[in-house]
């Protein structure tokens, strides 16, 4: 079956997801790219994911701010202009700098990432979650959080 390009344009983005903090704005999921998946995530000063680690490679831009992330245990911040990438499997967390940030996510092969996205939206409630419940829903989409 051939494949199409795709153009996203601003007016044509789907409403962004509110994932624990974080804003994620699917631009392209694998039923559109059939492999990769692509999102636009922004987050105000210490919002972010704690430490997890899911089977499919995931790489990220940062735009806008800063971001510190840990990786097997090493924290570095991250300015716009840097490039992170965690091969799938590794421990992992990011955190938003004082001015908050934004990034562009790319996921690899097999990512689960935007339906998990989908799913922490819907049944998530804002605010602090209940760790059990994330833990689950979380789990679901092939994501362990390791705290």
């Amino acid at each position: 079956m051939k494949r199409h390009s795709t153009i996203v344009k601003p007016g044509d983005y789907e409403r962004a997801l509110s994932v624990v903090g974080t804003e994620v704005t699917v631009l392209a999921a694998k039923n559109v790219t059939r492999g990769q998946e692509f999102t636009f995530q922004r987050g105000e000063k210490g919002m972010g994911p704690p430490p997890h680690s899911h089977e499919w490679d995931e790489a990220f831009f940062v735009l806008e701010g800063s971001v510190d992330f840990t990786c097997d245990g090493k924290l570095e911040t991250c300015v716009p202009g840097t490039f992170v990438f965690v091969p799938g499997g590794t421990v992992h967390s990011f955190e938003y700098g004082p001015d908050g940030g934004e990034m562009l996510e790319v996921t690899g092969a097999g990512s689960k990432a935007t339906q998990m996205f989908a799913a922490v939206d819907k049944e998530i409630p804002p605010g602090p979650p209940n760790i059990e419940t994330i833990t689950e829903v979380l789990s679901q989409n092939g994501v362990t959080l390791h705290l």
